[in-house]
């Protein structure tokens, strides 16, 4: 019996448009009755998943900012990591080789010196927005992680710049294939999960959770199933080829999932694409 279920939010637990579907929010309530714990576990801030859950009306433990923030369900921070002071200040004021835009993540919001309506579009579910601000004059403290958003092709050409800089360092990863996100050495959803479920007294191995790119990959190899999104990013399936792939996230494949292991865990799953 699993007794925590852990989902990412975009491309796995919400439709396209980054709205949540009727069936999967029934199906939430119907797992949180189980009872299982729910968990979401996403590259989003903090801020607006407390929204997202109060405007929804469901419990769940947060890790956010790609397992950079862990909240409990009163709202209670339990862990925090932010890149070291050296590392905040040399990605903010080196001037990267890239047409990328730059977004920072603190505790008190969304920070980019960029403009853009486009940007907001997965947002408009919440109304979490940006703040407009010099990064430059961000405080080098405080900063959990940066993200550079951009096509796919342009960010992959700006990994190897990243990476010859920091080092070991920091970390990178695709949450998205238009958006790299730079995070605490060893910081990820994965280590979030197993600090979470330690203080639960809930073994990784009684955990299930969701994904569908790679800032999902340490959680989904680090629990007892690991499940993959039929629309995940193409590097997610052929790195973890042992994990089970289900369907797309615009058939709500989550929900369709776990109606399957909720009622008939007995029989053979069948995907819905």
């Amino acid at each position: 019996m699993f007794r925590l279920a852990a989902f990412d939010m975009d491309g796995t637990l919400l439709l396209p448009d980054h709205t949540l579907g009727e069936n999967t929010l029934a199906t939430l309530r119907q797992l949180a009755e189980k009872p299982v714990k729910l968990t979401f576990a996403t590259g989003r801030h903090y801020l607006e998943m407390k929204d997202i859950l109060a405007n929804i009306g469901l419990d769940g433990f947060l890790i956010t900012g790609n397992g950079t923030r862990i909240h409990d369900l009163a709202g209670h921070r339990l862990h925090a990591s932010d890149l070291t002071e050296d590392c905040a200040h040399e990605l903010l004021h080196t001037q990267w080789d890239t047409p990328a835009s730059l977004h920072v993540f603190r505790d008190d919001g969304w920070f980019t010196s960029l403009d853009d309506p486009d940007l907001l579009i997965p947002h408009q579910f919440s109304g979490f927005r940006y703040q407009l601000q010099d990064l430059r004059l961000l405080p080098d403290s405080g900063n959990s992680k940066v993200c550079f958003c951009a096509p796919h092709e342009t960010l992959l050409a700006l990994v190897p710049q990243l990476k010859a800089h920091f080092g070991p360092r920091l970390d990178l990863c695709f949450s998205a294939a238009d958006c790299l996100d730079v995070q605490p050495a060893g910081s990820n959803k994965g280590s979030a999960l197993a600090l979470l479920t330690a203080g639960l007294g809930i073994e990784m191995s009684e955990c299930m959770a969701f994904g569908d790119a790679m800032n999902d990959k340490e959680m989904l190899e680090s629990v007892g199933m690991g499940l993959i999104m039929g629309n995940a990013l193409p590097v997610l399936k052929e790195q973890s080829p042992h994990l089970q792939i289900i369907g797309h996230c615009r058939n709500q494949a989550v929900s369709h999932f776990l109606q399957h292991w909720l009622h008939t865990p007995h029989l053979t799953y069948s995907p819905e694409y």
